[in-house]
């Protein structure tokens, strides 16, 4: 038996995957504070603290109790902590109960949950200007 291997035990077929699964995933730890500007095809994971410009090829997760100082550019952010930055998203922006947001949101949709505070100006027009 191998943990590495491709398809169900004794079944010869292949397991199914969700699209998410094959997207790869950095974390910046709660303990890791990262001066600079951070890349990646998948998605990336906040954390800790992140001075700089982040990129994603597909999602960008700030967790509650993290911080980020700098732009965030990807199709889809999901934002619990804090930004301090223009928030380019093509796709859509979700808001959490604990996020705190000091800067500009571009997107196509957006979710705002209560308690999330925005400093900053929204804008739905199709502009997002997130190129990825």
């Amino acid at each position: 038996m191998s943990i590495f291997a491709g398809n169900k035990e004794g079944t010869g077929e292949s397991p199914r995957r969700r699209a998410s699964d094959l997207m790869p995933l950095s974390i910046v730890a709660h303990d890791l504070t990262v001066t600079g500007d951070l890349e990646a095809e998948g998605v990336v994971k906040v954390e800790g603290r992140v001075k700089g410009t982040i990129r994603a090829g597909s999602q960008i997760l700030v967790a509650p109790g993290s911080f980020v100082e700098g732009d965030l550019h990807t199709k889809e952010c999901v934002i619990g902590g804090q930004v301090k930055g223009i928030i380019h998203a093509s796709e859509r922006v979700e808001l959490q109960a604990t996020a705190v947001i000091e800067g500009d949101i571009m997107t196509q949709r957006i979710a705002i949950l209560e308690g999330a505070r925005v400093s900053g100006e929204v804008r739905m027009d199709g502009e997002t200007g997130s190129s990825t």
